[in-house]
């Protein structure tokens, strides 16, 4: 027999060993550089103690341009598998260049140790001149005074976008200018996850016909998930997609999110519920509510805008003064919402009957 099988048999049961946290480097990173000031080293002095069975990621994003350069860092905690230091060229020059370095690793505390660009800085040879002249810019802030120099030789082409980089602590909208040896806004050959980033492409065209103004590409969709467990790991998406705007027209992104089942408990307990299309029943589950709620919410939101004609109803805790989730706002980026309560809500101290 198993010796497994018979202890568990005897009603012994085997210890394992616990799985110790890691403590990883933690911090973010990012700034627009000349190339003289490459390459760049750094000090990391933040630590973050990881969940059990997490690794520690070193990720970086090196964008160069002309003169510039832009340099996106992040180092923390991730739950995704280990894999060696990867080296990946997504753009290659003279002109645009794109390179990243991700690393995930459990073997060790701060394992995520890259201290320094050099294991993707490889300062391009000198170029050859070559005939076409495009604005050259690399910038969080806008590109309205770029300046116009000659591309090398082999690039044919003037890329004109913004690349939308987030996750791992990082938020930055980086405008780009410059030569590039192939048309089209495919700057990550459709790369859109690198390490704890993901980097989002919208191209800018110049329209002849509307005295040129900027003319954006922008993805294109509606999702709506309902996810029981507010504890899992965040939803990612891609969008299918795309639209071209019209002139002087932005891109938009809108999420709305409703978390109905908070994990603190507390001393009151109210039903819980999100439906779509639906209504929910009066025999919702019952959950407890975490510190500081006041009373039980019930009542619906109807979502217009964008693509999306929806309604939730809801049932959950509040802490908030006011009885409405949305305090009387009308509209959510894209959306016009109307709340409506519904029903008697309860609080802990007396109950009254919504108007």
């Amino acid at each position: 027999m198993n010796p497994a099988l018979l202890l568990a048999l005897l009603g012994i049961a085997l210890m394992l060993p616990r799985v110790q946290a890691l403590t990883c480097q933690s911090g973010t990173g990012e700034a627009v550089m000349n190339v003289s000031g490459m390459p760049l080293h750094w000090t990391v002095t933040n630590q973050q103690v990881c969940e059990d069975g997490w690794g520690c990621q070193d990720t970086l994003l090196l964008t160069e341009n002309g003169p510039h350069v832009n340099l996106v860092v992040s180092k923390g905690c991730t739950p995704e598998a280990d894999h060696e230091a990867r080296v990946t060229q997504h753009r290659a020059g003279p002109g645009l260049s794109i390179v990243s370095y991700t690393h995930v690793c459990r073997n060790e505390d701060l394992c995520n140790n890259v201290p320094n660009t050099l294991p993707l800085w490889d300062s391009l040879p000198p170029t050859v001149p070559g005939s076409v002249r495009c604005p050259v810019c690399l910038s969080t802030e806008g590109c309205a005074s770029a300046t116009e120099l000659t591309c090398p030789a082999g690039d044919t082409h003037c890329y004109n976008g913004i690349l939308l980089i987030r996750g791992g602590g990082i938020f930055t909208n980086l405008r780009v200018q410059g030569c590039t040896s192939q048309a089209g806004c495919n700057l990550l050959n459709n790369i859109e996850k690198i390490g704890a980033l993901t980097v989002r492409e919208y191209c800018i065209h110049e329209d002849p016909a509307s005295s040129n103004q900027a003319v954006l590409t922008c993805q294109r969709g509606v999702m709506v998930k309902l996810q029981t467990n507010s504890a899992q790991t965040p939803v990612e998406w891609t969008a299918r997609g795309s639209q071209t705007c019209e002139a002087g027209e932005m891109c938009q992104e809108t999420l709305l999110l409703v978390d109905v089942a908070p994990p603190v408990p507390g001393d009151l307990q109210c039903p819980a519920c999100v439906e779509l299309f639906g209504s929910c029943s009066e025999n919702s589950d019952i959950v407890t509510c975490p510190k500081g709620t006041i009373r039980c919410y019930r009542g619906s939101i109807n979502l217009r805008g964008g693509g999306l004609s929806s309604s939730l109803d809801l049932q959950g805790c509040m802490a908030q003064p006011s009885r409405y989730l949305l305090n009387h706002s009308h509209n959510i980026g894209v959306f016009s919402v109307i709340e409506n309560l519904s029903t008697r809500l309860q609080d802990k101290k007396d109950s009254f009957t919504t108007e």
